[in-house]
């Protein structure tokens, strides 16, 4: 196998287990709130980030007050907001929409930038988040017939997708790049402190231990997050950035399929078809960069 394949396989690899989250959410809801959940999750992921910088090396930047302050903001969107606001999402609404939604980050992201960095959109870009859109829309359609609670539900989803495009967004702001691994540490620093904090409001002293959303949380912490963000890398750097786009396409299939197999959750024809919107709007998101 040569390096070029074993990107592919890294990056497949890291995907899929990105989609596992949306499952791993929806077993964590039955049992915890979604900030105590997000405050176990970086507890038990933020020794294991110690560990790989010890073992690699790597060590946390050194950056002005400014960029201390947007690497808040990341945590407080990407690694708090996301994650909450997915938990609470996937306690209203099927873990197969979530998914599908899941699927929509490019775009979200790439709708952010025109909106917020006023960039530029090719027909492209603008044909793929109206693709993307369409899908959603679809999607809204069937929620609508499992009550207020889907609709609200799936825009709780949405919100942790726009959380994690600003995450994106902000990423592009700091002035001194951040290496992948301590970025990833800082995060989940940040993430474990914001979250606990707002736990409070929660009372976790005050909850029944629940063994399946515990096991789903240590699982989300260590699987998707840490061995997620491992493959990741290691897929990225054999392979060309464009590439590597086009396999996030793999997140919402994962999603889907995992929620139809282990969740038994049942597959309508508008969510097939909202799912067949957003990864056709990824694949010509995709393309549009590959050819650039």
């Amino acid at each position: 196998m040569n390096s070029r394949t074993q990107g592919y396989f890294y990056l497949a690899a890291a995907m899929v287990l990105v989609g596992s989250t949306v499952v791993a959410s929806k077993i964590i809801g039955t049992g915890l709130p979604p900030f105590t959940a997000t405050a176990l999750r970086f507890a038990v992921a933020l020794p294991c980030f110690g560990l790989l910088m010890a073992l690699t090396g790597a060590r946390l930047p050194r950056l002005d007050r400014r960029d201390w302050l947007l690497l808040a903001a990341q945590a407080i969107a990407g690694s708090v907001g996301y994650t909450a606001l997915l938990i609470a999402g996937l306690q209203r609404a099927s873990a197969v929409d979530g998914g599908i939604i899941l699927g929509t980050l490019p775009l979200v992201s790439a709708a952010i930038a025109i909106l917020l960095l006023g960039e530029r959109p090719g027909k492209a870009t603008l044909a793929a988040i109206a693709a993307a859109g369409f899908g959603v829309w679809l999607m809204t359609r069937h929620a609508a017939g499992g009550g207020d609670s889907s609709l609200a539900g799936n825009a709780l989803i949405l919100g942790a997708v726009l959380c994690e495009g600003l995450f994106i967004l902000l990423n592009k702001r700091l002035r001194m790049p951040v290496a992948p691994l301590a970025l990833s540490a800082v995060m989940a620093a940040f993430g474990l402190a914001f979250s606990a904090l707002a736990s409070l409001a929660e009372a976790p002293w005050t909850l029944s231990l629940s063994v399946p959303a515990l096991a789903a949380t240590a699982y989300y912490a260590l699987v998707p997050t840490v061995g997620g963000f491992v493959l990741w890398y290691a897929g990225s750097a054999r392979v060309r950035g464009a590439e590597a786009a086009l396999f996030t396409a793999l997140a919402p299939v994962s999603a889907v399929a995992l929620a139809a197999g282990l969740l038994g959750e049942s597959l309508a024809a508008q969510q097939l078809y909202g799912m067949a919107c957003v990864l056709g709007a990824v694949a010509i998101l995709g393309t549009a960069r590959a050819r650039r």
